[in-house]
């Protein structure tokens, strides 16, 4: 599918359109059972990087069908009323995704300045993928 307008302006009307969020705000928002932090990465992406422990994953490719209430994918936090701050490895697909929810209807959607990059060169916290397999294991049980 072409894009009917260039990549730039699409990158600006998704900045006007979705908040965005510091790192600062973002670290000091961890542990706030307001909000949902959420991980827009690919699992190779999580495994490579590592993942902030309790933020909902949702992979790129399913995000409109999880949050559409229609759709039989359809996952609570999307319809929560929790602040979501969406990160992805790339910025950019964050601010895309956060307009594209923003446009569906979704409040409180924001998302993270410099991606998940930019929060792990903070040397924000993050986990490996198996260990906070391990431990989403042992809270279900």
């Amino acid at each position: 599918m072409k894009l009917k307008i260039g990549y730039k302006a699409l990158l600006a009307e998704a900045g006007r359109e979705a908040e965005l969020l510091s790192q600062q705000d973002a670290a000091a928002l961890l542990h706030d059972s307001d909000v949902v932090f959420v991980d827009l990465r690919d699992l190779r992406e999580l495994e490579r990087d590592g993942v902030l422990p309790g933020a909902f994953h949702a992979p790129r490719g399913m995000l409109e069908f999880w949050v559409d209430p229609e759709s039989p994918y359809f996952k609570p936090v999307f319809g929560s009323g929790k602040r979501l701050v969406l990160y992805c490895a790339s910025a950019w697909r964050s601010a895309l995704a956060a307009a594209q929810l923003t446009r569906m209807g979704v409040p409180r959607v924001c998302h993270l300045e410099g991606g998940f990059r930019a929060w792990q060169q903070a040397g924000r916290p993050t986990t490996s993928l198996r260990r906070h397999s391990e431990q989403r294991k042992g809270a279900a049980e």
